[in-house]
């Protein structure tokens, strides 16, 4: 055969290899990431002002962009959003330990979907909360898979648990969540100057009257959130495996005091969704983020917020202490809509009144069945709302 025809065939095979490679789908190379494994590269916010004057009730909100950290987007109509398209598929947040994988591991034809991390809802079934003087072995040797504490035994400095000590808690099976007001600033903190009390700064707002030593803040003003995300430093150099947001409904006190409502909840989501980005940058994509209350937020939300926050959290849900709650029907759909985007709902009632008396059982079994129905995982807790132990009923909480 001419040597020139022979080589002509040989091209001729070679092209049509090829073509059937690339007809196939055949490529070298890594899989690419999924969009929820996406790290959130964004800042954290700078300290500028901003929004330290906020609208009047019943005003237009301000333009999105006031005030907002250098390199954010707006977000819910407000500004502090997510600063690249990966954390914007992760709400603004990063992701809340809900990392799964698609792939097809080896020897397992057809793949199918594998669950690699448990998402925080599987997780957990049982949970407490205890606010003062927790033992770090109580915690451990609890049998709760999740427990809520303060950052200190006695709220101070000089009470701080060790890093060690959160630890141990985290080896013994148990996730330890920080307690941390955004709301409201408590006089007996770390950052607390006693000069406030007859000269407060301009972001300090009025005491509580139910709560002796606990203040309004604008949670709008930078300098307030310098304060939140030093707080969040300590938390984190702990160990703690997330945080608590307690009031962060304080959105619905300022709509009763001169300013509209819809902004202060648009600056308060603003602010949990920063929170979120700063910690998960700090202590991984995992670290959780857990708003309590003020589930009307959610009506405010364009979804960044529902997707960056790793659960919800409410108290009062069927049961004002000892009697049926009167915010059941508000609270409810919205915590659905917590369920039904995967994520966990805690929700603690203050139902036992310590006597183990059958009615106090009894009620105690009603509520957490009303709980467990929905999909939420319920802590009955005692009536007197001190929160200064945990409350283990033996056979009920946390369930054999």
């Amino acid at each position: 055969m001419d040597k020139r025809i022979l080589a002509a065939l040989v091209l001729a095979v070679a092209a049509a290899a090829g073509a059937a490679l690339l007809y196939h789908g055949t490529t070298v190379g890594t899989q690419p990431a999924s969009p929820q494994l996406a790290a959130n590269t964004s800042t954290q916010p700078t300290g500028q002002a901003g929004n330290e004057t906020p609208p009047a009730a019943h005003a237009q909100a301000p333009n999105a962009s006031q005030g907002a950290p250098p390199g954010s987007q707006p977000v819910n109509g407000t500004a502090g959003g997510p600063a690249n398209a990966s954390s914007t598929a992760a709400g603004g947040g990063g992701v809340a330990n809900e990392t799964r994988v698609n792939a097809t591991p080896p020897g397992r034809p057809g793949g199918g979907r594998v669950n690699e991390t448990p998402s925080l809802r599987e997780r957990v079934r049982s949970w407490a909360i205890q606010l003062q003087d927790a033992d770090p072995g109580a915690v451990a040797a609890s049998g709760f898979d999740l427990v809520v504490m303060d950052y200190s035994r006695d709220g101070s400095e000089e009470g701080a648990y060790t890093r060690a000590e959160i630890g141990a808690i985290k080896e013994a099976g148990v996730i330890p969540v920080a307690y941390l007001s955004i709301g409201e600033a408590e006089d007996y903190r770390f950052y607390w100057r006693e000069e406030w009390g007859s000269s407060p700064p301009p972001w300090l707002g009025p005491e509580n009257p139910e709560w002796e030593g606990n203040y309004a803040v604008r949670y709008w003003d930078s300098r307030w959130k310098a304060i939140v995300f030093r707080y969040l430093d300590k938390i984190i150099a702990q160990g703690f495996s997330g945080v608590y947001l307690d009031k962060v409904d304080e959105y619905e006190y300022w709509g009763e005091h001169g300013v509209s409502e819809e902004w202060a909840a648009k600056e308060m989501i603003k602010f949990i969704l920063e929170i979120a980005r700063y910690a998960r940058e700090k202590a991984g994509p995992g670290f959780i983020i857990i708003p309590q209350n003020g589930e009307t937020l959610l009506d405010y939300d364009n979804g960044s917020l529902l997707e960056a926050v790793s659960g919800w959290a409410s108290e009062d849900v069927f049961y004002d202490e000892l009697n049926p709650s009167p915010w059941t029907g508000e609270k409810v759909p919205r915590l659905d809509r917590v369920v039904a985007a995967g994520k966990l709902v805690l929700v603690v009632d203050y139902v036992d009144d310590g006597t183990r008396s059958k009615s106090d059982i009894a009620r105690i079994l009603d509520f957490r069945e009303k709980a467990l129905a929905r999909g939420y995982v319920p802590y009955a807790a005692l009536v007197d709302r001190e929160l200064d132990e945990l409350n283990i009923i033996p056979g009920v909480q946390p369930p054999p």
